[in-house]
């Protein structure tokens, strides 16, 4: 086999440090017989020596495909055994006026080590393989899509020409209209099927799971006051159309800065009815407050999924935990809200973690069921999230089996489809690539931070303006900026319920809880800028982490 290479020409590639000799996978000047009575017999052998060599070449250090017999030759440094197509080794470094995106070049470039990295066009995950990138646009097209030399072709499996598009789903064909997803489940076999993203922030998870279950749509629910351990006070059934209310509550509602949180979910409450602590309506200071259906929560839960061998019972504060500020065992999160868990263990999970159902739709995939994965799978599983572009390992997640496609349990249940900001009069769409006819660079209106549009983001098509998903209110407990280097900032602090307060000694005033991720000066204790949960003076400078005051 090795006779049948010849070394040529040196070449020197960036890649490598060492040149790379020009190697032939067949000998040049090799005898062609014509004789027709032996075609059928070197036929024969040829198609066994092609079976014999089509790896003989190894593999491209480039694009990471075989270098097979029908590539004719390639270059090699046999020192370190480095391989490179031919075709690959001439790549330029600069990809000027390309017809995916002609606007701006494409440089060549290695995504970072162990960090996966997705084509706009094929949506694999790659992070063995080089990418063409656009660093305005924030695009990035692996060498092999890039590359692609056909852009229009006449394909068996369709009666029309097929071209090649920028987008990463083409919904049908324009010619005739045909889809080419097509709906892999039948809706009446998923009676109760989620489908993502929920509307606004008047919808979440627990709305959704409570209004499915039996005992909810019972007429014992209608009470008008409950006696409820959770809290030491009896509750009134809230609604400003009931003649006897004593006292008026205004609903949530970022856009006039009120605000008007749930103590069970921490989310906002919007609609009536709701349940509210008799005392609150007695003109006296407890503000305890509930949805109506987190007032239905079941005692307990049994057969948990992550923590099947114990029963997980509702808690209205986590036990022994400074100002009630837990970390969820499924999202990771801080919650002070209520909980599931397992006093033996020391399990806990907030209220919201604990009906993630198992499978859902979303706008963003459609057509195609999402099943839930745990870490155990994201682990072994090279996937990253096709909302926020974060690698998922170690992450619960959805997942398409079909295509492989990954979405966050956080980005798929608490990014709405539309969003209202005090910024912009019309309403802000989740969009999942960039807008269409997009005449500028995308900028976020509330961070003035550049925005990639390949990352989710929301969107007024009537202003031209974008909003990272890390810095919309969405259903935020506070309007602060986000800072969209942070990941964890798109929902790090949605389960905390701030504002209470407490007295240290050494200072006069009381502290307030807040949440800063923005720096508001440094940590009187530990001296390190101020972020994240924090106890802050409201009358002078002094502040300390969360951490720092437990």
């Amino acid at each position: 086999m090795e006779n049948s290479i010849v070394a040529k020409d040196e070449f020197k590639h960036f890649s490598h440090d060492h040149s790379l000799s020009l190697v032939y996978l067949h000998q040049k000047n090799q005898k062609i017989e014509n004789d027709s009575d032996e075609d059928e017999d070197r036929d024969e052998e040829a198609e066994d020596e092609f079976v014999e060599e089509n790896l003989h070449g190894g593999e491209c250090n480039m694009c990471k495909e075989h270098i097979l017999s029908f590539d004719v030759c390639y270059y090699y440094c046999k020192p370190c055994d480095y391989s490179l197509h031919k075709f690959c080794a001439e790549l330029p470094m600069i990809l000027q006026n390309h017809p995916l995106h002609p606007q701006h070049d494409l440089s060549l470039f290695f995504p970072f080590e162990n960090f996966p990295m997705q084509c706009i066009l094929c949506k694999h995950n790659r992070k063995t393989i080089r990418f063409y990138g656009c660093n305005t646009c924030k695009i990035n097209i692996d060498i092999i899509c890039a590359t692609l030399r056909e852009r229009k072709i006449n394909h068996p499996s369709h009666p029309h020409q097929m071209e090649l598009m920028p987008q990463p789903i083409v919904s049908s064909c324009s010619a005739c209209g045909t889809g080419k997803i097509h709906k892999n489940f039948k809706d009446d076999e998923h009676p109760n099927l989620l489908h993502c993203p929920f509307h606004d922030e008047g919808d979440n998870l627990l709305k959704r799971h409570m209004s499915n279950q039996i005992e909810f749509t019972g007429k014992q629910h209608e009470v008008d006051m409950i006696n409820h351990f959770v809290h030491h006070h009896p509750l009134i059934r809230f609604n400003k159309q009931t003649p006897d209310s004593k006292k008026m509550v205004s609903l949530h509602n970022p856009m006039k800065r009120i605000q008007l949180l749930c103590d069970g979910c921490v989310k906002p409450i919007l609609t009536e009815p709701f349940y509210i602590c008799r005392n609150q309506q007695a003109d006296e200071q407890c503000c305890f407050i509930l949805h109506e259906w987190c007032a239905k929560l079941p005692l307990k839960i049994q057969d948990y999924m992550d923590h099947p061998e114990h029963t997980l019972f509702l808690l209205p504060k986590v036990p022994g935990m400074f100002f009630s500020v837990f970390t969820c065992a499924i999202c990771n999160l801080p919650s002070n809200g209520f909980a599931y868990g397992c006093m033996m263990c020391e399990f806990y999970i907030d209220i919201n973690c604990a009906f993630i159902p198992e499978k859902i739709t979303h706008d963003a995939h459609p057509g195609h069921l999402l099943y839930k994965v745990d870490p155990s799978i994201t682990r072994r599983l090279c996937g990253t999230c096709n909302a926020c572009l974060w690698d998922m390992y170690n992450s619960w997640g959805f997942r398409c089996p079909s295509c492989d496609y990954y979405i966050h349990v956080g980005c798929a249940l608490l990014l709405y489809r539309v969003i209202k900001h005090k910024c912009d009069k019309h309403p802000l769409s989740l969009r999942y690539e960039p807008a269409e006819n997009h005449i500028s660079d995308y900028f976020c209106e509330i961070c003035e931070h550049e925005l990639d549009p390949w990352k989710w983001f929301y969107h007024c098509t009537t202003c031209a303006q974008s909003t990272h998903a890390a810095c919309a209110p969405l259903v935020l407990q506070y309007e602060q900026a986000t800072g969209v280097g942070y990941y964890e900032s798109v929902h790090k602090f949605r389960n905390v319920k701030f504002g209470g307060t407490l007295m240290i000694k050494g200072h006069s005033h009381r502290l307030t809880f807040v949440e800063r991720i923005d720096s508001n000066g440094k940590c009187f204790k530990c001296d390190r800028w101020l972020q994240g949960m924090i106890f802050k003076c409201l009358e002078c400078k002094f502040g300390l982490h969360y951490e720092c005051v437990s």
